[in-house]
């Protein structure tokens, strides 16, 4: 009904690393050139946890773009935006909130996870209880077909496809509805409306997923529809109501394969992780003090790479020559665990280097950063207007 789209955000909560880059970064490049993106700065979010102490988010905002920026996404080809400045985002949240169940949310596997990680910050708010909603209505406002997510994000997904389904079926109640949808079907074209009522028919009473797609595909191709009699179809297909929300799909990616410099998941806040921008010295210093194997005491005794940190660095950077010669060198004692660092100390730093020009201009000139955002958020907050004023007809409110 509405155009792929795809929606994906980051909290600024400090500085991005190269776990990041390889965990959703490097993802947001690629896709950038195959769908619409849209990637925005999740500062309402940041709050959720750091309500009492907002001080570092303006200037993580700015050097997040920057990181963005930098490791490739594009504002030529991405919209790149920052949450509050669309405030649609809130007003939609707010909506959403009236009819969504509590238990939903409590039932979100995350929120009892985070309250016992971070059992020093008090979570006992609404926001932290309601952030899934937030979360729903930055995506849901977009209308947006794809989220890339991780595993451990796909109930997050689920929420919204159910927010979004509960929504479409309180408020999608167009009088006349039916009248209407069939009034539509005979702008196909005899032949079409016939195939799109039969491919209705199996999909409703035979519960044929096929023919569904095929009947979608059919309203896309379809040149001579309004965007309102497009979507009594669609809404008609699935039920007799109108699809004012789109539900989302989970776009699964691969979960980055860097650890931290001790082998644990690599974070700002262990203390273990190299920033996507940062300088030579630091990295190299970095990777030379990594722990090793602790069975290797001395250069000549033999190691074992599985047990080693710095081996999981090499599956990410290096050749399958230079692993080879690492892990025979490890194992027979014919290498030192600094001779095996060498590589990875390059590889990061040949990576890093694209990233570091790209990000100097926006580090001479700041207003070129604004620019792009105060441009993309102005694209945003016009989907999100669209949106909107659908929502608020939807619920009553469009008077």
């Amino acid at each position: 009904m509405y155009p792929d789209r795809v929606v994906s955000g980051m909290r600024p909560t400090g500085a991005l690393h190269l776990g990041h880059y390889h965990g959703a970064l490097k993802n947001w490049v690629k896709l950038q050139s195959e769908l619409p993106c849209l990637f925005f700065v999740a500062d309402w979010h940041a709050l959720t946890t750091h309500y009492d102490d907002p001080s570092v988010i303006e200037t993580s905002t700015w050097e997040m773009v920057i990181d963005w920026l930098a490791a490739g996404v594009d504002p030529a080809q991405s919209t790149l935006f920052i949450q509050s400045r669309v405030p649609e985002h809130a007003e939609l949240h707010l909506l959403l909130s009236m009819a969504t169940p509590l238990g939903w949310l409590e039932r979100v596997p995350t929120y009892k996870d985070q309250q016992e990680k971070l059992a020093d910050r008090d979570l006992a708010t609404y926001g932290f209880l309601g952030y899934p909603l937030l979360q729903a209505a930055d995506v849901l406002i977009y209308r947006a077909s794809q989220v890339p997510v991780g595993e451990d994000q796909v109930p997050h997904i689920e929420i919204m496809r159910e927010i979004a389904r509960r929504f479409n079926h309180l408020y999608g109640k167009e009088k006349g509805f039916e009248e209407k949808a069939l009034a539509a079907t005979k702008k196909l074209g005899s032949k079409r409306a016939r195939l799109y009522l039969e491919l209705r028919t199996q999909f409703q009473e035979k519960g044929d997923d096929e023919a569904l797609e095929q009947a979608k595909a059919m309203l896309d191709d379809a040149q001579n529809l309004s965007m309102i009699d497009r979507e009594r179809l669609f809404g008609y297909l699935e039920g007799s109501r109108k699809l004012i929300l789109t539900e989302p799909q989970a776009m699964l990616t691969e979960a980055s394969r860097l650890p931290g410099l001790d082998g644990a998941k690599m974070s700002k806040s262990y203390g273990n992780a190299i920033a996507l921008r940062e300088d030579k010295e630091s990295v190299t210093k970095k990777v030379k003090t990594m722990p090793t194997d602790p069975q290797r005491v001395r250069r000549s005794d033999p190691g074992d790479p599985d047990k080693c940190p710095v081996w999981q660095f090499h599956q990410v950077y290096s050749s399958a020559e230079v692993k080879e010669w690492a892990a025979k060198g490890c194992r027979s004692a014919g290498i030192g665990c600094l001779e095996c660092k060498q590589p990875v100390i390059d590889a990061i730093l040949q990576e890093q280097q694209p990233m570091l020009e790209r990000a100097q201009p926006y580090l001479d000139d700041p207003s070129l950063v604004r620019a792009i955002v105060a441009d993309g958020c102005e694209k945003a907050r016009k989907l999100a207007q669209e949106t909107m004023r659908d929502v608020r007809e939807a619920m009553g409110l469009g008077y």
